[in-house]
């Protein structure tokens, strides 16, 4: 009894590690796009920089979960649940790799701020952002009629970037001398549909947790 007590607190410590973990990436997503529309290079440099404390934390939740496997010899639904909190580790950490790259289109696009960054694009950080919160209560609960809701904002995060990018197009035909900042601005969307996409993962891990069958969300 002593030994399942101790597990349970090992799965629940590892719980609430990656959930912390989804705290960093969507901090560095609002940093990000705040770097993006300031033109701020310094704040830029500083998230591609704390991107390693991102790193650090999804390999130490790796080696948590390792060592919990290799210790306990779980079965059944215990390893499953081990196996997904791998699966939603790496899908953050994908997540904060494309903020960071978000980072680097600001970078890019430098201190000019005779540049409108596409308003679109804060419109697509808040259904990321939404997005994310619903995918961390289904993790906390695992509930998947919370997951599920995922389904139906990825379609919305798809129709926004589809139109971000054709008006990107539109307006290379009648600007190109804006060609580094029209690739940028179709970067930053491209990256932030990205993010996305990895949250409906997390939200694919935790149906398969739950029901034990793979589903699909977007």
């Amino acid at each position: 009894m002593a030994a399942r007590e101790q597990f349970h607190n090992d799965l629940q410590r590892i719980k609430q590690a990656i959930i912390k973990l989804a705290s960093a990436t969507e901090e560095a997503l609002c940093m990000s796009v705040d770097a993006l529309f300031n033109q701020d290079v310094i704040l830029a440099n500083r998230i591609i920089s704390q991107d390693k404390d991102i790193d650090k934390q999804e390999f130490s939740i790796n080696d948590r979960v390792i060592l919990l496997i290799a210790k306990q010899q779980p079965v059944a639904e215990d390893l499953r649940r081990l196996i997904i909190a791998l699966r939603i580790t790496n899908d953050l950490e994908r997540m904060g790799d494309n903020a960071k790259n978000i980072a680097k289109a600001a970078i890019h696009l430098g201190e000019d701020h005779r540049l409108t960054i596409h308003e679109k694009i804060k419109n697509m950080r808040d259904i990321a952002l939404e997005m994310l919160h619903t995918a961390m209560n289904a993790f906390e609960f695992e509930d998947i009629s919370i997951a599920g809701k995922l389904s139906e904002m990825d379609d919305k995060m798809d129709e926004t970037y589809e139109q971000v990018i054709k008006e990107m197009l539109e307006e290379t035909t009648t600007n190109p001398e804006k060609t580094q900042y029209i690739m940028q601005m179709a970067f930053s969307a491209r990256y932030m549909e990205r993010f996305a996409d990895h949250i409906t993962n997390i939200g694919e891990s935790i149906l398969f947790l739950v029901k034990g069958e793979s589903y699909k969300l977007n």
